[in-house]
Parts: structure tokens; C-alpha cells; sequence
């Protein structure tokens, strides 16, 4: 019998994965494709030699992850590549705001009376990201915080929604920025705690940067790969898992799963049936025969660049996802990897990536409004399209089963679905069955390719798990 087995070999499933075998465990992956990675894959989507993310590409959260910094990635060829700028957030007349790794030069690229506004926002928490990721990349109830002077002084500021934050600011472009970075969590701006998310991501910008994995995100996924493979750990691929009778026998078995979908297969029935999944995106990679011809220079050297350009605007565009309209001017978020990264693309040639905000499980085609938009900020933009791949929700949910809907964040982060994931329960990782455990996205800290949801569901079932063998 195997200690654990883990359904789904994406960044959390293999997270959990190592730290299970590296405390000694017998534990073996089950991914149903026919390569591993889940949201954190590379693939030639376009034409030869034009190497994609079907899904996630710059890595605020994976550079700056307590679970992948006890690990010696690097060894297995994980190495961050970091643009000259993290984010860019443009305007039409040719000016931008940025995120720069600077809290001075973020701050210059705002007003005069916002530069101080913002210096003050971020003071508090500067030289802080270690303590301040354990304690906020994580299920908030999980124990004391490492560092409560600061989880309480920052957690005042978090629970806001980000347009009560925007009053603390006069110019459009510090609000645009900062509603920009808040609209990393497909849900409306209005709700709880998108405050937080965007400070975070913008000390995440400053402390660590926004980088991208050298050869694409497949590379996270490989290294992980790798070191459980040193551990004795196994991945199987190919192998869907329709039923627990399909797998092995184990004294645990990890979802790296949807709720719905771990529901279906460990026979739960409802246990998750209050779960809400939020919009989809609409995505598109390009192969193209040019940089970006961008209008505002900064956006020439940024790694991500956010298209909105007024709060207003990014606010309208979540809202309108939200209630399940169709796109008309779409705020984007744009990855440009090849600027940085030799790999991506054929000498001369350059990959890119835009997404915007879709209703769940919407089925027209966005192409259109999302090149419109890109064209306002680099004109002449589509005469550099050699090739395009494009993925609505449809294609998205056939990608990643985890993506109901296309929901890529694997359930909604509306209000306080933001902290409360999948379902309110003390330990969100357990479920009805002694044996099952969610180590998903759905579950706390939530989105992105950090593998904290995989780190902390391990440690419950290391827990359980000891207490069984006793």
C-alpha cells in the first residue's frame, strides 16, 4: 500500500507530491494528460519553434513562494529570467505607469501628489515579503501569525476593496495601476480584500520581481518533476482517474482537482455543491515577426502589460464578466516572455499573450475587441501576426478539467470566496472522507503557480497520516 497518491499533476499535486516523498513517504502522481503541469505548461500552440503558456507565464508568486524556496529547484533547471521592468500600465497617450522593482521609480511614474501616497502605502511592509507570505499565502485561520504587527496593520488595509483604496490617490494613473493588479482575481473591484491582492502583488513586484521561467512554465512543472523523481516519488500521465477504484491502494489520496471533480470521483455526492465558479478568459498567444510596437516606451521593456487604462474602464470590464456580458472593451493582461527569454522564439521573433475577462463557459470569439484594444496602445500591431491560438472558455475547460467553465482560478474569488475556498471549514484541505484531500487551487491561498495550496494540504495529510500510523 502507498503512503499517498496524488490525482493531478499540476504545480500543487506535485508540490504536495515532494513534500510527502522528501519526508519519506511511498507516493505516486496519476495526471490524466499526456504531459504534466496543469496551469503551469509550455507548448508550441502557434508554429514551429514559438514556444507558448497555454496558461500562467509571469511568476510574482512562484519566485516569492515560502513551499518552492526549501526546495533546490534551480538544480533541476528552473532558472527566473526578470525584464527590465516587472508591469507597464500604458495610456493612450503614450505615457505609462509601471511597477519597477524601485518603490522611487514606481512612484515617479505617478503624480507628484500620488508618489507620496503610494511611498507611504508600501512603506509599512517593505523588507517584510518572507513573514508576510507565510502569513497571507495561506489559509487565514491556520494558526498565529508569524509576524501579527504586520498581519494586522496590513490586513486593515487588505480587507478594502481596492476602489476605497483609489481615494487615497488624485491621478488616474496610480488608480489604473492599482486596479490593474486587482483585477488579477477575476471578480469584481467593488468586493472584499481586492486591496490586498493588489498590494501584494505589488510588494511581490518590488521585493521579487515578476519573472518568467527560462524555457517557459513547463520548466516549474519539470523541476518539481525532477525532484520528486530523486525522492522516489512516481508520475504516472495518461492515466484518467474516474473512481478511487482506478487507483491504487493508499492511506491518502490528494485532489489536485476541482472540488466538483473530487466530489465525482471519491464518491462525496454534494459535498461541494455551494461551490461557485467565477468568469473565464478569453486567450490568445501570438507568433510574431516583431516586438510590440508599442506607443509608451516603458511598455517595450516590461515583462507584463496591463491594458485598461482607467479604473473606470477595468472595473467596467470585470463587472461585465461578472454578470455574464458579452466583451466590449476588454481590460487586458498581456506577458511579452521573449523580450527576455532567447528560447520562446526563432531569432528576430517574438511570442506573446493576452487575455481578457469572459462570462463563464461564454462561447463567442473576443479576437476581435482584444486586438482593437491592444491596437490602441501599439498601433499596427496586427501587421506583426504570424500566427495566432486562440482559447475561449470552451477550450480552456478542455485544456484543464480544473478549469470549469474555464474558470481559471478554479472558483470564484468574489467577496470573501477570496479567503473562503472552496467552503467554510476550519481545514479546507480535508473533506467528508478520512482518506481525501483537496491540495487544488479551490482551496487556500488560491490562484497561481506558488504550490502553497499543495504545501499546506501536505502537512495535514502528514498529520494525519502519523496519527494513523499510531
Amino acid at each position: 500500500m502507498l503512503d499517498a497518491v496524488v490525482i493531478g499533476a499540476g504545480p500543487n499535486g506535485l508540490t504536495a507530491a515532494v513534500e510527502l516523498a522528501r519526508r519519506g513517504l511511498a507516493v505516486e502522481v496519476f495526471e490524466a494528460r499526456d504531459t504534466i503541469g496543469g496551469g503551469a505548461r509550455t507548448e508550441e500552440l502557434t508554429l514551429p519553434g514559438f514556444r507558448h503558456d497555454p496558461c500562467s507565464a509571469a511568476h510574482p508568486f512562484g519566485i516569492g513562494s515560502p513551499a518552492f524556496a526549501t526546495m533546490p529547484l534551480a538544480r533541476y533547471g528552473l532558472e527566473w529570467l526578470h525584464a527590465e521592468l516587472p508591469m507597464a500600465h500604458p495610456f493612450p497617450d503614450g505615457t505609462a505607469a509601471v511597477l519597477a522593482r524601485s518603490v522611487s521609480a514606481t512612484a515617479r511614474s505617478f503624480g507628484a501628489h500620488d508618489a507620496g501616497a503610494y511611498r507611504r502605502l508600501v512603506a509599512p511592509f517593505l523588507g517584510k515579503w518572507d513573514t508576510m507570505a507565510q502569513d497571507f499565502l495561506r489559509t487565514q485561520w491556520l494558526g498565529l501569525p508569524r509576524d501579527p504587527v504586520t498581519y494586522a496593520r496590513f490586513g486593515l488595509t487588505a480587507m478594502q476593496p481596492i476602489t476605497l483604496l483609489e481615494r487615497r490617490f488624485r491621478d488616474e494613473k496610480a488608480r489604473g495601476l492599482l486596479a490593474g493588479l486587482a483585477a488579477h482575481a477575476m471578480a469584481p473591484l467593488g468586493g472584499f480584500g481586492t486591496s490586498g491582492l493588489a498590494l501584494m502583488f505589488a510588494l511581490a513586484g518590488h521585493e521579487r520581481g515578476w519573472p518568467v521561467a527560462r524555457g517557459g512554465s513547463q520548466a516549474i512543472s519539470d523541476a518539481l518533476a525532477g525532484l520528486l523523481h530523486d525522492h522516489g516519488g512516481v508520475v504516472h500521465t495518461d492515466f484518467e482517474v474516474k473512481r478511487l477504484d482506478d487507483l491504487p491502494p493508499a492511506r491518502a489520496y490528494v485532489f489536485d482537482t476541482s472540488p466538483t471533480a473530487l466530489a465525482r470521483i471519491a464518491g462525496l455526492g454534494n459535498a461541494y455543491r455551494d461551490v461557485r465558479y467565477g468568469p473565464s478568459v478569453f486567450k490568445i498567444d501570438y507568433a510574431l515577426s516583431g516586438p510590440v510596437p508599442w506607443t509608451a516606451e516603458e511598455a517595450r521593456r516590461a515583462g507584463t502589460v496591463h491594458l485598461g487604462p482607467t479604473s473606470g474602464e477595468i472595473a467596467a470590464a470585470l463587472d461585465a464578466a461578472s454578470r455574464g456580458a458579452d466583451p466590449t472593451v476588454p481590460f487586458l493582461i498581456t506577458t511579452q516572455p521573449s523580450l527576455i527569454d532567447d528560447t520562446r522564439a526563432p531569432e528576430g521573433k517574438h511570442t506573446f499573450w493576452a487575455y481578457g475577462h469572459v462570462p463563464n463557459g461564454w462561447e463567442g470569439d473576443a479576437t476581435e475587441v482584444v486586438e482593437r484594444q491592444i491596437e490602441r496602445f501599439a498601433p499596427g500591431f496586427r501587421d506583426l501576426v504570424l500566427a495566432r491560438a486562440v482559447a475561449g472558455p470552451p477550450q480552456l475547460a478542455a485544456r484543464n478539467a480544473n478549469y470549469v467553465g474555464g474558470d481559471t482560478a478554479t472558483g470564484s474569488a468574489a467577496g470573501l470566496r477570496l479567503l473562503i475556498r472552496p467552503k467554510l471549514a476550519r481545514v479546507p484541505y480535508a473533506t467528508a472522507h478520512p482518506a481525501v484531500f483537496l491540495c487544488s487551487q479551490a482551496a487556500p491561498p488560491g490562484p497561481g503557480v506558488h504550490g502553497m495550496c499543495g504545501h499546506h494540504a501536505a502537512r495535514v495529510v502528514w498529520r494525519h497520516l502519523r496519527g494513523g500510523s499510531r
